[in-house]
């Protein structure tokens, strides 16, 4: 706890657990979502080749854990972490915010 708290320039060990809180439910949360959006604009792997279908499915879901992350870090009182956590991420994907 107290490495993360370090790490990640922390004050208590409530936030170490908040974020890891968020950081689980984003991942979950990013494929509930993007599947249904993939299926409510029409695309589904029975009309797709998977070859396509499956990246697809991955950038949607990439770009829906992005969203979540940002947005479930300001509900939960952590927007400023996620938020820094957020433009580090898009900078390694070589986007500038």
């Amino acid at each position: 706890m107290k490495k993360l708290m370090n790490k990640w320039q922390l004050e208590s060990p409530r936030q170490v657990l908040i974020i890891l809180f968020v950081f689980s439910i984003t991942g979950s949360s990013s494929i509930a979502v993007g599947r249904p959006f993939l299926k409510w604009i029409g695309i589904n792997n029975e009309i797709m080749s998977p070859w396509l279908y499956y990246p697809v499915f991955v950038i949607t879901s990439f770009v829906c854990y992005q969203l979540l992350l940002v947005t479930y870090g300001w509900l939960f009182g952590q927007f400023a972490f996620f938020w820094t956590m957020e433009k580090k991420m898009l900078r390694r994907f070589g986007l500038k915010i």
